[in-house]
C-alpha cells in the first residue's frame, strides 16, 4: 500500500478482486423487499441490508479488503483511521483479524454507541474536534508516529471493497433501472457506480445526501470539489466531506445526486422499521428519503437500494432504541 498505489483509481476488476479476497470476512447480505412499502413508495424497491455486517454497516468491506491487501504484501504494522463510527469499527474488526490493532481519530460529537463499537472491536479511540480538518490531522500525527493509514473512503481498496455490495446487488438482482446509496465520503457510491457499470450500463446510479451535509450535491452541480463543509444533519455517517479521489469517479458514472430533508430522513427510519422490521440508521435512511421526496423520478421504476448502516444513536430514536438493527 504504497503512495503510489493511493493515487491509482480502482477499476472493476479491482471490485472483482476484492470480492474473492474478503470472501469468509464479510456476510453476503440479504436483499429483502416489501410489497406495502413498494405501494408506498410507488416503485418496485429491493434494499441490500449492509446493517446485516458484522460491524452493522457496510464498511467492513472496505476496512477487510483493506487491511488483508496489507498482509499480502507483508506489512505488519498497526493501522489508523479517522471515522465518524462505522469504519473505525470496521477497521478494529479487520485488524483484530490479522493480529494487529487500530487506532481511529474521532470527533468528539460521535455517536457514543459507534464509539463503544470500536473498542469493542479492539480499537483505541482519540477524539478530535468535529471538524474534517481535525480528523485529518489527527490521522497524520498517528500516520508520522509509524502507523499505516486507511483512509475511510479516498483509497482505492477502500473503494473496491465497498463496490463488492453493489457487485452482490446486481448479481442477485438483474435489471435495476436506479441503484441508490448514501454519499459522505464517497466511497460506496464511488465503488457502486464503477460496479454498476460494469455489469449493466444501463443502471442509473443516484447519490442520496442530507441538505444540510450537501457538499456532494453542490460539487456534482458546479463539477468541481467543495474542499470544506460545515455540516448539520442527524445522518451522522455522511458528514464527511467528498474525497478527492471519490468525486472524479462520482462526477464520471454517478447520474445524479438528490438532497434530502432531515424531516425525511426521520421518516425514513420509521418506515424501515414498520415495512421492513429493521432499524436503520439515518445515513442509511436516506435513500428511502431520495425516493419520498422526489417520487416523480422512481414511478413505476425497478430501484435497488442499499441500507447502508444500522449502528443508530438511540438518543435520536429511543422508541426504536429496544430494537437491533444489525
Amino acid at each position: 500500500m504504497s503512495a503510489d498505489s493511493e493515487m491509482i483509481r480502482p477499476e472493476y476488476t479491482d471490485i472483482a478482486a476484492a470480492a474473492q479476497r474478503i470472501k469468509g470476512h464479510v456476510q453476503r447480505t440479504p436483499v429483502v423487499e416489501s410489497e406495502t412499502l413498494n405501494s408506498q413508495l410507488g416503485c418496485q424497491a429491493w434494499f441490500k441490508c449492509e446493517n446485516r455486517q458484522a460491524t452493522g454497516a457496510f464498511k467492513l468491506r472496505g476496512a477487510s479488503n483493506a487491511v488483508l491487501k496489507l498482509v499480502e504484501l507483508g506489512i505488519l504494522q498497526d493501522v489508523a483511521t479517522h471515522s465518524s463510527g462505522n469504519h473505525g469499527a470496521a477497521l478494529a474488526c479487520a485488524a483484530s483479524s490479522s493480529n494487529r490493532k487500530a487506532y481511529v481519530v474521532m470527533p468528539d460529537n460521535a455517536v457514543r454507541a459507534k464509539v463503544d463499537s470500536v473498542r469493542r472491536h479492539g480499537g483505541e479511540v482519540i477524539f478530535c474536534a468535529a471538524n474534517q480538518s481535525a480528523r485529518e490531522a489527527g490521522l497524520a500525527e498517528l500516520v508520522r508516529k509509524g502507523l499505516v493509514p486507511i483512509p475511510p473512503y479516498d483509497h482505492p481498496d477502500i473503494i473496491a471493497g465497498q463496490g463488492t455490495a453493489a457487485l452482490e446487488f446486481i448479481q442477485e438482482v438483474p435489471r435495476l433501472d436506479y441503484l441508490i446509496t448514501p454519499v459522505g465520503g464517497g466511497g460506496l457510491v464511488s465503488g457502486s457506480a464503477i460496479a454498476a457499470r460494469h455489469a449493466d450500463p444501463k443502471i442509473r446510479v443516484i447519490a442520496a445526501e442530507p441538505a444540510g451535509a450537501a457538499d456532494t450535491f453542490k460539487s456534482f452541480s458546479q463539477g468541481k470539489r467543495v474542499d470544506s463543509w460545515n455540516p448539520d444533519t442527524i445522518a451522522d455517517g455522511l458528514r464527511a466531506v467528498v474525497g478527492e479521489m471519490t468525486f472524479p469517479i462520482i462526477k464520471e458514472l454517478v447520474y445524479d445526486v438528490l438532497t434530502v430533508s432531515e424531516e425525511g430522513i426521520r421518516q425514513a427510519v420509521y418506515l424501515a422499521y414498520e415495512h421492513l422490521g429493521m432499524v436503520i440508521e439515518p445515513s442509511a435512511a436516506t435513500v428511502i428519503a431520495a425516493i419520498m421526496q422526489h417520487p416523480d423520478r422512481f414511478t413505476g421504476q425497478r430501484v435497488g437500494m442499499i441500507l447502508s448502516g444500522g449502528n443508530i444513536d438511540p438518543g435520536l430514536f429511543p422508541d426504536l432504541a429496544h430494537s437491533s438493527g444489525g
